[in-house]
């Protein structure tokens, strides 16, 4: 076609501003400003600027993709349509003031996407505070009561085509200011924006569900409400943290468990804090009202297996729980009442089931967290656990969380102290997680939204947030008397029914059911409850110890105050020399073209070589082979934290990276075909959280190595509540199990108070009746007999590593391939010299990298006649082992302790009780080591070299009675 030259002036600035009163833009040019038009549609940029300037005012200045198909084809009608004699300019001005209105409905739509939500009535007792929202009201854009009834395009709104004003705006209220607010704008996929904005807008009105379903919900509702109120008149003050004013919750996990039955799920796991626990284990997982009566009558089991149990708020309990789809197995987990802390345990537990099942898609399996309102806001392992939500080796296909937000924490007032943001949840945007909140008495509204959201967590794979907005109808207990410091919440929570009352008036009102119907519903619970019934019926089967049949070969070794024998039965934790040559040779063959670094070629180099025997073993190899063998003897093996795959000191290299490419191969994951997985992962950079979930995943997975490795070891005091709550004391309280290994850098290097101590004392601090291990490997060989042996025997038992840094290249802390094939964990390593036992008058007992200083020294002097032992486990304290070999040295006079760490620090006070237990009355015990100090360490190197120099003088040279006034050795 060709097109026609301007006839007119040249369109410049003054003509652009005043084209609607122009007579330039008439019929002659209409074909000529149609092509233009087409131009600028395509490629806006071939244009000259005053040009695209003019069409960006015709689309008001909408982008292009935003303008919808028809408004084009009504642009280019109006063109075409223009007779030479006609003018275009009426048609356009009307056009300019149709498109304004119609941009600022699309204004008017965006302000509800992204605003609505602080006009929604999601607040049960109207105490949340509420801000100005001029622009969710159509008068801010400029829209009039004339045009309510002017039919407006409905773009990009999820719904019809066209529609007056007035249905839209009534629309927006219903979907974004009713009984939910919905925060999703903040998402940038377009595809998950789209995803809720379609299951909002295109469903309104949403779906009433039916009458049965209706009186589903009475049901849970009445299950919820009657509970509480029976423990309130039978265990008056007893502390239960009543559910009361969120009773909702109980038809949102029942439709919960069903929706997700439907849809594959077949395990669910529920962490949560104390707020409804006892309600839900009545409720949702079915454990018996006669055992939660024991409980509150603290009527003990008399076979009770447990050191020391836990209140009953805290326990755990798992059931199989019939739905559409087939059982569901759903565990609630055990915690304590550090708040947020059971997130990541949730996370790693549900990973770890995931994996065995090989459910790699993450559908099989899903982790559902009920969280406080202040402790979401305020616990910074939220924070953590959403960031690792993504992460590739934390990923579990995202987590469904749902806050009980009572408005309040305790005592402490949102509006005032418990946080600097509008809501508690906006943590959870860092993540781009879609935020519903929903008010609890509304529970039609609460079961829609659960429904959305658990279908965009499995469509997406990842977090959805629901804040279940609601109240605590008592104080933060049941002892406690609110009123006193929140007057005016109580005083607007005394005049509120109940969400049960206020339900089933309105199924009287819509004529479901009768008021003695009603009535009915809740005398026949309470009748259940005083007859011990079952009061869910969907339950088929329930666990108290949590632990699944995987668990059963170490049930036996359970806690004993008096001492495990079994800990001191001999395990095999060989391998042969055709093993470790097999090992290595399928562990340097890398991918054909696959460039490495000089360094790591050296590295590879020598472990060909330890292979042959022509090398000594480092530390890297052991521990290399100690993983290689395990993968073949059907154990998994994962290993996470910060700088795990290449090792924080050089020594690992569990990737290797391609040094042209970036690509990382890692060859412990291609030994066999059908291996067991084997995962090594750089952690973010978190303590608490990423502990949490290697303890949640090794209690949930007893055929797995799961360590956890700290960058120096003092970095595990970020994740102390963690060692303290779970690993030390989880299975005196809940009776469960882990393998946990924890592998803490330690030793005084000069590196300064943070790098040097991993904080030995408090780990034996928490030692007892063989809850852990405490162990301090020298060597290479120590190091691979540890690892094999935490799998390979019949024990799941924490093990605490204190790992070496310098000694990785100490050329004196080395093996050989025989150490490896014939030796084993020496829990105590005898003198290595030739020290006659008869002439030794003084012996000195150490642990860790201590001792290559003592031999140093001590061959530096020509002290031969001072035998040295070692110590590699604290604990379970090795004392008839250490008895025997202080027995070979008959004249010994003086025994010294000699440690690095300062005197109220270390293993010095946590183990020389244990010392007097055979030590003769005319023999001294010495201690040879830092003064007490409040720090670690020093802070200058030479100020810790000269420390370093004395202390190991002291343990060699001084330390008799009437030497100690002259040095540093003190007689204990």
């Amino acid at each position: 076609m060709s097109i026609p030259q301007w006839s007119g002036p040249s369109f410049n600035d003054t003509v652009l501003r005043d084209f609607y009163e122009s007579s330039y833009l008439n019929g002659v040019n209409a074909e000529f400003i149609e092509n233009l038009y087409e131009t600028y549609l395509d490629k806006p940029h071939a244009l000259p600027p005053e040009w695209r300037t003019f069409f960006d005012t015709l689309h008001n200045g909408s982008p292009n993709d935003i303008v919808s198909a028809k408004t084009k084809d009504e642009i280019r009608q109006t063109f075409a349509s223009a007779s030479p004699d006609a003018a275009v300019t009426p048609s356009l001005e009307s056009m300019a003031l149709g498109f304004s209105k119609q941009n600022s409905v699309m204004r008017l739509i965006r302000a509800y996407r992204v605003r609505g939500h602080l006009e929604a009535l999601f607040d049960p007792i109207g105490y949340m505070p509420r801000i100005p929202t001029a622009d969710l009201h159509p008068e801010y854009h400029g829209l009039t009561a004339t045009d309510m009834n002017t039919v407006f395009e409905t773009f990009p709104l999820a719904t019809a085509d066209r529609l007056p004003l007035r249905e839209i705006h009534a629309l927006l209220r219903g979907v974004y200011c009713g009984s939910i607010g919905t925060e999703y704008m903040h998402i940038t996929d377009s595809d998950q924006k789209t995803w809720i904005q379609k299951r909002l807008e295109q469903s309104w009105p949403w779906k009433t569900p039916s009458n049965n379903k209706k009186k589903e919900i009475l049901q849970y509702l009445t299950n919820a409400e009657g509970l509480e109120k029976y423990l309130h008149t039978k265990y008056v003050g007893q502390k239960r943290f009543s559910l009361e004013g969120g009773e909702s919750l109980i038809a949102m996990l029942h439709e919960l468990i069903q929706h997700e039955g439907t849809n594959g799920i077949k395990e669910i796991v529920i962490g949560m804090a104390h707020r409804g626990r006892l309600n839900v284990l009545v409720n949702i997982l079915g454990k018996t009202p006669r055992e939660l009566f024991q409980e509150f009558e603290d009527k003990l089991d008399t076979e009770r297996t447990l050191l020391t149990g836990d209140v009953k708020y805290h326990l755990g309990f798992s059931s199989d729980i019939e739905t559409p789809g087939g059982l569901v197995h759903v565990a609630l987990a055990r915690n304590p009442s550090h708040l947020e802390i059971i997130n990541p345990v949730v996370m790693g537990s549900v990973r770890a089931r995931q994996q065995r099942r090989k459910d790699y898609d993450r559908k099989q399996a899903m982790a559902v967290l009920i969280h406080g309102d202040a402790a979401f806001a305020g616990q910074g392992v939220v924070m953590e656990g959403l960031n690792m939500s993504q992460a590739r080796g934390y990923f579990i296909g995202g987590t469904m969380h749902i806050i009980i937000n009572n408005q309040i924490g305790f005592t402490t007032s949102n509006r005032m102290d418990s946080r600097s943001t509008f809501y508690c949840t906006e943590v959870a945007k860092m993540v781009q997680a879609p935020i519903f909140h929903v008010n609890a008495d509304d529970p039609e509204a609460v079961l829609f939204i659960t429904q959305l959201g658990l279908d965009f967590r499995r469509q997406f794979r990842k977090d959805v947030v629901i804040d279940l907005v609601c109240y605590r109808r008592h104080g933060h207990n049941e002892a406690d008397e609110p009123s006193v410091t929140q007057p005016m919440m109580y005083s607007a929570i005394k005049t509120t029914d109940s969400t049960r009352s206020k339900y089933e008036k309105k199924l009287i009102d819509e004529n479901v059911i009768t008021k003695k119907e009603g009535d009915k519903i809740a005398e026949d619970y309470r009748t259940a409850l005083e007859s011990n019934s079952v009061i869910v019926p969907a339950v088929k089967g329930q666990d108290t110890t949590g632990l699944d049949n995987a668990w059963h070969p170490y049930l036996g070794t359970a806690w004993d105050a008096s001492g495990d024998t079994s800990w001191d039965k001999p395990v095999d934790t060989t391998i042969s020399t055709e093993d470790i040559k097999e090992f290595t040779e399928k562990l340097l063959t890398l991918p054909e073209g696959f460039e490495i670094h000089p360094r790591v070629v050296k590295i590879l180099d020598d472990r060909r070589k330890m292979a042959a025997g022509s090398l000594p073993i480092d530390w890297g190899f052991a521990e290399t082979m100690a993983y290689a063998s395990l993968l073949r003897d059907g154990f998994q093996v994962r290993l996470s934290g910060q700088d795990s795959c290449r090792g924080t000191f050089f020594h690992r290299h569990a990737t290797i990276v391609n040094q042209k490419t970036g690509d990382v191969y890692t060859p412990l994951e291609h030994l066999f075909s059908n291996q067991p997985r084997f995962l090594v992962i750089n952690s973010l950079l978190s303590e608490e959280a990423v502990l949490g979930y290697e303890y949640g995943y090794s209690s949930s997975e007893p055929q797995a190595l799961v360590i956890w490795e700290a960058q120096f070891g003092d970095f595990a005091n970020g994740a102390q509540v963690v060692i303290d709550q779970f690993i030390s004391s989880g299975e005196a309280k809940w009776g469960r199990l882990s393998g946990l290994v924890l592998m803490l850098p330690h030793g005084y290097e000069g590196q300064g108070p943070e790098h040097s101590s991993a904080r030995l004392e408090r780990f034996l601090q928490l030692c007892a009746c063989n809850n852990m291990q405490v162990c301090c490997p020298t060597t290479p060989a120590q190091m691979f007999h540890v690892l094999r042996r935490q799998v390979i025997r019949n024990h799941r038992k924490p093990l605490v590593i204190m790992s070496p840094k310098s000694l990785l290249r100490n050329k004196l802390s080395i093996s050989s391939l025989e150490d490896l094939t014939k030796g084993k964990f020496y829990t105590v390593i005898p003198e290595k010299g030739r020290i006659h036992p008869k002439k030794a008058t003084r012996l000195i007992m150490c642990s860790g990298k201590v001792y290559y200083d003592l031999i140093q020294k001590r061959d530096t002097l020509d002290k031969k006649d001072i035998p040295i032992i070692r110590i590699e486990q604290l604990f379970p304290f090795p004392t008839k082992r250490l008895k025997e070999e202080l027995l070979r040295y008959p004249n010994v006079k003086h025994i010294v302790w000699c440690q690095e760490e300062p005197q109220n620090q270390g293993a010095w006070y946590q183990t020389k009780h244990h010392f007097h237990e055979f030590i003769r009355h005319d023999q001294e015990l010495l201690y040879a080591g830092r003064p007490p100090s409040p720090s670690p360490s020093v802070g200058y190197f030479s100020y810790h070299i000269q420390q370093q120099e004395e202390l190991v003088n002291d343990a060699l040279l001084y330390g008799s009675a009437e030497e100690k006034e002259k040095n540093r050795c003190i007689l204990m």
